[in-house]
């Protein structure tokens, strides 16, 4: 009994992942950006408990991959998606909508946020490459894709609860847009070494990178809220650069 809990966990990672997409292609991407926050705790919690419990498994393994790409690949992609609408189409659209008669009127213009879903491919190959790479049993090589679903989430939020005008000459730019679609994919499958949130022991000395890293985030969250998810992202990038830590 006891070996199946962390696999019921990754089960409610991907029961919110999927609530999440509902509610993404639909519009509604706060509620979605709630649910993908619910998936990706799941997310965390699955790992932790498979070790505590001592019940990793290869089954656990792959399901917790699958409940990835959809908590973290085709949620970042459908929200990329909708908010890419919003900057080249002024609304957020179904696939119906795009490929509609009103889509072909519009032009070129109307397919160009389907380059969101770009995120949906670099996640999942980027999962794939993972189950198979041995050099990251401890650490990461490239960005993890529940980090780089967080920086995609915190977009709608900011534009929801911390508006102004510059965040939304930022959030709603069609070329910042796409500019951040395309340095995700590559920050997915980069090869760069990043460290991993897990604690062999807790000791400062061993996890000095850990302890400074989430002190600099609470920090960072309490002072600046969804403005700080971002620059929380950037500063695991230039940490992990820094300490050069992989194990």
């Amino acid at each position: 009994m006891i070996k199946h809990i962390p696999n019921f966990i990754t089960a409610l990672n991907i029961l919110c992942g999927s609530v999440a997409i509902l509610f993404a292609v639909s519009g509604n991407l706060i509620v979605a950006a709630v649910f993908a926050f619910l998936g990706i705790f799941f997310d965390f919690f699955d790992g932790l408990a498979a070790r505590l419990l001592n019940a990793q498994s290869e089954v656990g393994l792959q399901l917790d991959s699958l409940a990835d790409v959809i908590t973290s690949g085709l949620v970042p992609g459908i929200i990329m998606f909708q908010l890419m609408n919003l900057a080249f189409v002024g609304e957020m659209q179904t696939l119906t909508d795009v490929f509609s008669g009103k889509g072909w009127n519009v032009g070129v213009t109307n397919y160009l946020p389907l380059i969101g879903l770009l995120i949906v491919v670099a996640s999942a190959y980027r999962l794939a490459k993972f189950n198979v790479d041995t050099r990251q049993t401890t650490g990461f090589i490239g960005l993890p894709t529940p980090a780089n679903t967080l920086l995609i989430l915190s977009l709608p939020l900011i534009m929801e609860y911390q508006f102004s005008e510059l965040a939304e000459s930022l959030v709603l730019n069609k070329w910042v847009l796409i500019g951040l679609t395309l340095v995700s994919c590559i920050l997915l499958n980069a090869e760069i070494p990043l460290f991993a949130l897990k604690f062999k022991t807790w000791d400062f000395k061993s996890n000095a990178v850990r302890y400074v890293f989430i002190a600099l985030c609470i920090a960072l969250l309490v002072l600046l809220k969804f403005l700080a998810i971002p620059i929380i992202i950037l500063l695991y990038i230039v940490l992990s650069l820094i300490w050069k830590e992989t194990d």
